[in-house]
């Protein structure tokens, strides 16, 4: 039975990362980038965080992480307008809630992706306890890029 290859034309979906901090924007860019070279469907994901001490509480945890999504398509709208013509990326939007490890692994599988994208972690705690790009990674599942 022959057996699914990925990668072996080049990328097809590059999923990238967002979540509205400067090393996620940089890594939308390089993602972009690459997109647009290889003509692959840039996949544009946000992981909506879900907090179980804020659901408990009654926080609008919700309402806040769906305005960030809404601010981050209007971003990736305004960048694609400024560059039509001159470059042209097909993308689209995604969002999963959840962790952003699970999110973004989720997104991968079910785009069946060919890389990801994730900028470097601006945490320092994540120096001991493991970033999402480092989890990624690991993971061995798809060819991750770092972008700082």
């Amino acid at each position: 039975m022959p057996r699914f290859e990925r990668g072996t034309d080049g990328p097809k979906v590059i999923v990238v990362g967002v979540d509205g901090s400067d090393s996620s924007l940089r890594a939308a860019a390089y993602a972009g980038g690459l997109a647009r070279r290889q003509r692959a469907l840039l996949a544009v994901v946000y992981v909506q965080p879900v907090s179980a001490a804020g659901a408990v509480l009654g926080a609008p945890v919700a309402e806040a992480t769906d305005a960030i999504a809404e601010d981050l398509v209007a971003q990736i709208r305004e960048a694609a307008e400024r560059v039509k013509g001159l470059f042209e990326v097909r993308w689209e939007f995604h969002t999963f809630r959840g962790d952003p490890y699970t999110g973004l692994v989720r997104a991968a599988d079910e785009l069946k992706a060919d890389a990801v994208v994730v900028g470097a972690s601006e945490q320092a705690g994540h120096r001991i306890v493991g970033s999402v790009a480092i989890r990624l990674v690991k993971a061995g599942r798809w060819p991750v890029t770092v972008v700082p």
